[in-house]
């Protein structure tokens, strides 16, 4: 009797752990489908003077510094990092390893935050105006799969703000609108699938880029509720990879610029590989770019 409902328990839990794997497999084909959709061949067009002679002094600054003259314009960008990641101010620092892809189109960020039995794997993007986050305890167990329009809005303000790491999507010719504040803080006014998004840069004297500020989507009030919600960090070091200069070290976190600064995310790039050919030419993410609608 005992052997049978121990049987019967077993077998149970083996069908469950099945289904779980099923589906994890089946959430990860769709993240590395999207991925490979988001890697685009470098554009013929190299990046001249001409392409920024309208702009305001420190925005032309910036980008000589971002871009070497006679440089591919990149339509995306593939990137590795490491770094740590903590769920709210009072808990501890955790480690955390991902790879991102990010292109004129949306992003994937795939990543491993915390070790051992503890270990969340999952991913977040945006792409095909579809914003979703999803992460699993171990890789099997899921804790979070949320895809709604509060996802899609904060998703389109992370979009955004990691286009600092492919500033040729940043560019005029992508419909992007630059003012300047004054000779340190310059402003890119954008749309990303008809969403309005405006980043502030601070930037030095030679335009390397101290500070990233914007507004972003999120829950992070003391109701819980969403609204827009300051949010950037700092750069600590930068890299030059075939022709661009981005950010190699930087904090990042909600409420930047305030007192109530909740600081929870500390990454550095480790590569950065601007011209990789798609794997699958026949297949493109659907629509145009975001950007411009």
């Amino acid at each position: 009797m005992f052997a049978k409902v121990f049987f019967s328990i077993g077998l149970l839990l083996a069908i469950a752990l099945l289904i779980l794997v099923i589906l994890q497999l089946r959430n990860e084909q769709e993240v590395n489908r999207i991925w490979r959709l988001l890697l685009t061949a470098p554009a013929e067009t190299r990046f001249t003077e001409g392409m920024i002679a309208e702009l305001p002094p420190p925005a032309r600054r910036y980008f000589f510094h971002a871009i070497a003259p006679g440089t591919p314009l990149a339509t995306s960008v593939s990137l590795e990092m490491s770094g740590s990641f903590r769920m709210e101010r009072d808990k501890p620092w955790i480690p955390m390893r991902a790879q991102e892809i990010i292109s004129a189109k949306g992003f994937v960020w795939k990543a491993a935050i915390g070790h051992g039995l503890f270990q969340f794997i999952g991913a977040d993007y945006y792409a095909n105006k579809s914003g979703r986050m999803q992460f699993s305890l171990g890789g099997l167990i899921p804790l979070v799969n949320a895809h709604n329009p509060d996802v899609k809005r904060s998703s389109i303000g992370r979009f955004a703000g990691e286009l600092l790491w492919l500033p040729s999507v940043l560019l005029p010719q992508h419909g992007v609108s630059w003012q300047a504040i004054d000779e340190r803080t310059i402003q890119a006014s954008l749309k990303i699938d008809g969403e309005p998004v405006t980043l502030t840069l601070v930037i030095d004297s030679e335009g390397k880029v101290q500070k990233i500020s914007f507004p972003r989507w999120g829950e992070h009030t003391d109701d819980g509720s969403f609204t827009y919600i300051p949010f950037g960090g700092e750069v600590q070091q930068e890299q030059t990879f075939a022709g661009f200069t981005i950010p190699s070290q930087i904090s990042l976190g909600w409420w930047f610029g305030t007192d109530s600064y909740l600081e929870f995310f500390r990454g550095k790039i480790e590569r950065a590989e601007f011209f990789k050919e798609a794997e699958d030419r026949g297949q493109e993410v659907e629509g145009s770019s975001p950007l411009k609608q």
